[in-house]
Formats: structure tokens, sequence, C-alpha cells
């Protein structure tokens, strides 16, 4: 199987529009950029492939352009992500050249171009079917919290693990490390393909998230744990604790 280089990797990057907390969020502005340009020079700077945004929203379309990047048209009626970028998949690449697939979530401004390269590495194990990231918990708080998602993993060795389960509850129990779920991920096209043909499964319902999709059907996801979690934009206080963090970065 080829390994992944920068004629078979495709960054895609979905954005919404629709956001109860942060209306018009791909729009906000950081730093004389709109949050989504932001993201897809994270992106780009991570150097391992093509990057198309998908939106669903005309405005978003053309920030984008102009900006300079890759965008493509999706339906306003999907209900996640990975249905988001699936589309974009069959518009951008019909063909299939692209065989791994990277989502970088498009409220990911501040994102570093070394955690998005990480996303891939899991994928050389032909084992794997899917690639996320993850890091442990230093914060007594976020191993109760459930707005923090933890990852019940098999220790593959130092830098990764092999993904048992995902819950918001704090697990899994006992002494030792509990390690935080970030949702980056990176398909294998076969992979992302056969996911999104399943449609919701009762445990992904249960626990509203989406990559237990995924382990019921017996899929491999693997996580690379990384050193730093990028700060995702929900809410006015993160636009501008990510404005601060850009802000600083360009002086």
């Amino acid at each position: 199987m080829t390994n992944p280089n920068l004629d078979n990797v495709l960054v895609l990057i979905p954005a919404r529009m629709a956001s109860t907390r942060l209306p018009d969020k791909p729009l906000a502005d950081i730093c004389g950029q709109p949050m989504i340009v932001q993201v897809a020079r994270r992106a780009t700077e991570a150097a391992i492939g093509r990057v198309v945004v998908a939106v669903d929203d005309q405005r978003v379309l053309d920030v984008v352009k102009e900006a300079g990047f890759e965008v493509v048209m999706t339906s306003k009626d999907h209900q996640s992500g990975s249905d988001r970028i699936y589309e974009a998949l069959t518009k951008v690449d019909p063909e299939g050249k692209a065989q791994y697939i990277v989502n970088v979530q498009g409220d990911l401004p501040t994102i570093e171009p070394e955690t998005v390269r990480a996303s891939l590495r899991p994928l050389l194990d032909e084992a794997v079917d899917i690639a996320t990231l993850t890091i442990e918990i230093d914060n007594e708080e976020d191993k109760t919290a459930p707005h923090i998602v933890k990852i019940v993993g098999s220790p593959l060795s130092e830098t990764r693990l092999k993904a048992l389960y995902f819950t918001r509850a704090t697990a899994p129990y006992g002494n030792g490390p509990l390690y935080h779920h970030i949702g980056l991920y990176t398909y294998r096209r076969s992979a992302l393909e056969r996911f999104v043909a399943l449609g919701p499964s009762t445990l992904e319902k249960r626990e509203s998230l989406e990559q237990l999709r995924a382990l019921e059907a017996g899929m491999r996801i693997d996580a690379e744990i990384v050193d730093t979690v990028p700060l995702g934009v929900d809410t006015p206080a993160d636009l501008e604790k990510a404005r601060r963090i850009l802000s600083a970065q360009s002086k």
C-alpha cells in the first residue's frame, strides 16, 4: 500500500455557518482575516498535500476564494463534518487520486502545522483505518468534565494509542493517565466511504460522539499523542483568545 505523500493526501476543512453560540463563525475576524482563512493558512503550512475548504454558504466561499484558497460548495443539510467532507471529496477528487483524507475542523485557527502532520503517522500501519490525536490530561477538572472527550486506549508506544472507546465520562477507572481526545481525523479513503455509508450507531447517539460509529463497526482507530491541544473556537471568549494567540505570534 502506498504511504501518504503530497500527491495522495487531501486536506479538507469543513466550514458550517450555523452556530448558535457564535453566529457566522467562519467569517469572524482574527487579526484581519476571517477565521476560516486562518485555518486554511495553518493547513497549508502543514505542507502535506492539497487543501480544500468545504463550505455551505456563498459568503464563506467568496472570502476563501478571494484569499487564494481552493473551495467547494456543499449542502447545508449535513449533520456532521464527515458527511460534508465526503461530499467535498466526491466533488473535488472524483477520480480517486487522494487516498488519505485529513479532516481539519474549520474552527481551529491556531492549530500548529506539526499537529496536522502528526495525524498522518498512525496510517503508516496498514491495519489502521482512521487516525486521530490525543493528549494526556493534566488538569484535574478536565478529568471529570463531560465536554472533554476521553479516549480509552491500549498503549502501542510512547506516542500512540489503539482506541478501544471514546466517552464523556471519566475513564478508564483506576490509577494512570487519562487522555483528552482531539477531534482531528485522518481517514483512508476506503474507510471514509465505509464510515459515511454506515449511518449513526447506538453508542454514537448515546454519547453524541461520531467516532463510536467506526468502533462499533469494527474499524480500527489509532491516536497519536501530541503536546498541545488546538484551541477550538466556539464562543466569543474563545474568539478573543484566538486573536491574542495569533497577534502574539505575528509580533
